[in-house]
Protein backbone atom coordinates (compact mmCIF):
# COMPACT_ATOMS: atom_id res chain seq x y z
CA UNK A 1 0.00 0.00 0.00
CA UNK A 2 1.23 3.96 -0.48
CA UNK A 3 1.25 4.11 3.77
CA UNK A 4 3.52 1.53 3.87
CA UNK A 5 5.69 2.24 1.03
CA UNK A 6 6.36 5.71 2.40
CA UNK A 7 6.30 4.96 5.52
CA UNK A 8 4.28 7.81 7.69
CA UNK A 9 1.47 9.66 7.23
CA UNK A 10 0.69 12.36 9.24
CA UNK A 11 -3.20 13.71 9.56
CA UNK A 12 -5.08 16.49 10.68
CA UNK A 13 -8.33 15.54 12.68
CA UNK A 14 -10.09 18.59 12.31
CA UNK A 15 -9.97 18.81 8.48
CA UNK A 16 -9.70 15.23 7.79
CA UNK A 17 -6.19 16.05 6.03
CA UNK A 18 -3.27 14.58 4.99
CA UNK A 19 -0.85 16.86 5.88
CA UNK A 20 2.59 14.60 5.09
CA UNK A 21 3.76 11.63 3.91
CA UNK A 22 7.40 10.85 5.06
CA UNK A 23 9.67 7.79 3.62
CA UNK A 24 11.02 6.76 6.98
CA UNK A 25 12.31 3.67 5.02
CA UNK A 26 14.96 1.98 7.05
CA UNK A 27 14.22 2.50 10.34
CA UNK A 28 11.79 0.78 12.92
CA UNK A 29 9.15 2.40 14.40
CA UNK A 30 10.59 1.93 17.74
CA UNK A 31 13.54 4.51 16.56
CA UNK A 32 11.15 7.16 15.18
CA UNK A 33 9.91 10.21 17.17
CA UNK A 34 7.45 12.96 16.77
CA UNK A 35 6.57 16.26 18.29
CA UNK A 36 3.91 18.22 17.42
CA UNK A 37 5.05 21.91 19.38
CA UNK A 38 3.90 25.91 18.42
CA UNK A 39 2.86 24.95 15.36
CA UNK A 40 5.71 22.68 13.76
CA UNK A 41 6.15 19.12 13.16
CA UNK A 42 9.31 17.29 13.98
CA UNK A 43 9.96 13.56 12.70
CA UNK A 44 13.32 11.99 13.62
CA UNK A 45 14.90 8.50 13.52
CA UNK A 46 18.23 7.26 14.39
CA UNK A 47 19.56 4.06 14.54
CA UNK A 48 23.13 2.15 15.15
CA UNK A 49 24.01 -1.19 12.93
CA UNK A 50 27.42 -2.80 14.83
CA UNK A 51 29.04 -5.44 12.36
CA UNK A 52 31.66 -7.73 13.94
CA UNK A 53 33.17 -9.65 11.83
CA UNK A 54 35.68 -11.38 14.55
CA UNK A 55 38.69 -9.21 13.68
CA UNK A 56 37.19 -5.93 13.52
CA UNK A 57 34.03 -4.20 15.06
CA UNK A 58 32.35 -1.25 12.97
CA UNK A 59 29.36 0.70 13.94
CA UNK A 60 26.97 2.82 11.63
CA UNK A 61 24.77 5.44 12.16
CA UNK A 62 22.04 6.74 10.12
CA UNK A 63 19.94 9.81 11.08
CA UNK A 64 16.81 11.62 9.46
CA UNK A 65 14.87 14.83 10.84
CA UNK A 66 12.39 16.99 8.89
CA UNK A 67 10.27 19.83 10.24
CA UNK A 68 7.93 21.75 8.61
CA UNK A 69 4.91 24.15 9.94
CA UNK A 70 1.82 23.28 10.34
CA UNK A 71 -0.82 24.48 7.67
CA UNK A 72 -3.11 27.71 8.86
CA UNK A 73 -6.30 26.59 11.29
CA UNK A 74 -4.38 23.52 12.03
CA UNK A 75 -3.64 23.12 16.20
CA UNK A 76 -1.24 21.01 17.25
CA UNK A 77 -3.27 18.55 19.07
CA UNK A 78 -4.89 17.51 16.30
CA UNK A 79 -1.90 15.79 14.88
CA UNK A 80 -2.01 12.01 14.51
CA UNK A 81 0.41 9.82 12.94
CA UNK A 82 0.80 6.52 12.08
CA UNK A 83 3.59 3.85 11.11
Amino acid sequence: SRTRRLGMMLNSSCCQNNLALIDVKGFDPRDISVTVKDGKVTVSAERKVECNTGMTKTCNYKKFVKQFSLPPGVEDKEVTYSV
